[in-house]
Order: structure tokens, then sequence, then C-alpha cells
């Protein structure tokens, strides 16, 4: 258990070595939220009024029109996601190899490889669309079976997002070669992301209960300047960690490739530690 520990804090902090090196790469991840919410409120329209999410709620069978709007949203909104995280993972790279990324280095190798981004994001707004409606017609056993094959689907597609920056490959073939380096090198429990998972989950409930304090504290002077001001810098505090998870996992992931694929890694990610970071069955 203390060596579980261990490895995903040291993975942490190499993380950060490299977040810290190159603080621009939290860009990318508040692009993909903000444009992600217009997605979502591009679409809340159409498909409250064409009773899509009231279909799949209550189990019923949806109709064609019901289904391609769903799977619309999803497509747009899986492009949005992979194109940023591609940007990031890009960025991320060119650190790795001993450069200094920009931001525009980053969305210039996302435009090199949209047909590639916008494939994979057909694919996996396919397997969400089928997950969901079994999710929601089969019951508690649709539950389960979804929660399982999401799981193994995003295992397996750990890799894609630096396999296509990488490589000049198709989204198929990219998927394919992610669940084989990953099954060939470290197997299937990717210990670093629970680490890194975990590592968040205390900061996010240490910065609310921190919220909660403060707001008790400054209910009864009746301010509401003050109760908006503890309020604002909750969401501003809440909002930068989930801005440094997403990033943190953009950077694991693209140095996690490098290793799996033979390149090695330079800088503050070891081989050990990498190696470390999944754990064969």
């Amino acid at each position: 258990m203390f060596d579980k520990l261990s490895r995903s804090v040291a993975l942490l902090r190499a993380s950060l070595a490299v977040l810290r090196a190159d603080k621009e790469l939290l860009v990318f991840p508040l692009c993909s939220t903000i444009a992600s919410l217009l997605v979502v409120a591009s679409f809340a329209l159409p498909l409250v009024a064409s009773g899509a999410l009231e279909s799949l709620d209550a189990g019923e069978s949806p109709g064609a029109g019901t289904v391609l709007i769903a799977f619309l949203f999803y497509l747009t909104q899986y492009f949005v996601i992979f194109f940023f995280n591609t940007a990031l993972v890009g960025a991320a790279m060119i650190r790795l190899d001993g450069g200094d990324p920009t931001v525009s280095d980053g969305f210039r190798i996302a435009f090199s490889r949209v047909s590639a981004i916008l494939g994979y994001a057909a694919i996996a707004a396919t397997v969400g669309l089928i997950l969901r409606i079994i999710e929601e017609r089969a019951g508690f056993i649709g539950r389960w079976i979804a929660g399982l094959l999401g799981i193994a689907f995003t295992v397996a597609t750990f890799l894609t997002v630096p396999i296509l920056v990488s490589r000049g490959v198709g989204p198929i073939e990219a998927v394919k070669e992610s669940a084989v380096l990953l099954k060939k090198t470290w197997g299937e429990n990717i210990a670093g992301n629970v680490g890194l998972g975990l590592a968040f989950a205390l900061a996010y409930f240490l910065a609310i209960a921190g919220a909660f304090v403060l707001f008790y504290l400054v209910a009864g002077s009746g301010s509401g300047m003050l109760i908006g001001f503890v309020l604002a810098m909750a969401a501003i505090a809440i909002g930068g960690l989930a801005l440094m998870h997403a990033a943190l996992q953009g950077i694991y992931s693209a140095a996690l490739y490098r290793y799996a694929s033979g390149g090695g890694v330079d800088g503050p990610f070891s081989n050990e530690l990498l190696q470390s970071a999944f754990r064969p069955k």
C-alpha cells in the first residue's frame, strides 16, 4: 500500500515539473471546458424539444431522429475534447523532447490531425451512444455492463491521442495500437491514473471543505459582497484544480506513450517511474 502511494506521489511530482515548466498547457483544458459548455448549450434545446433525453431516461425506444441528434451531440462533444487534448499532448511531447512548446504549437499539431480526430470522435460517439442505450434500457444489469464496457474502452484507448499526435495513422489503427501497447507493456491496471485521481479527489475535498468553513464564517456578517467573494474564490479554486488535473493527465499520457513505444523519456519522467505506474496482472 505504501509503495503504491509513493509511486503516485512521485508521478504527480514529475507531472507537476513539466506543468511548471509550461504553465501555458493549462490553456488547452480551459479552452476545452469552454467549448464543451458551448456544445452542451447549443444541443440542449433541440435535445429537449425532440424528446431525446426523455425517451432515453424513460427506457423508451428512441426514434431515428432522436438517435441522430444524440449521436451528433456525442460526436461534437468528443471532437472538442479530443481536439484540445491532442493540442495538449502535442505540446507536452515537444517538452519531453527537450523543446519549449507554445500554445500555437499545440494548436498547429491538433489542426494537422483534424480528420483523424474526427474519426476517433465518431468511434467514441458510437460506443458512448450504445452504452447509454444499454444503461438506460437494461436497468441495474445494463448499468453494470455499460460501466464495465466503458472502463474497458477507456483503458484500451488511453494512448490513442498520443499515437495520433506522433504517427500519421488513422483512428482505427491508433485505437488498436493503443490496446496492444497497454497489454504488451504494462497490462490493463492504470495505477498512475488512479494515483492522480486520488490525489485530486483529496484536493477537491479540501477545497470544498475550506469553502464551506469560510462560507459559514462570513454568512453571519450579512455582507452579500463578502459572501459572493468567498463563493467566487471557491469556484476559481475548484476550477483551477480541474484544469490542473486535465493537464497532468495529458502530460502523463504523452510520457507514457513515449516509454511504451520504446522511445524513452527525458526530463523528470524516468523510465522506472513510468513502468511502476502500470502493474501487470
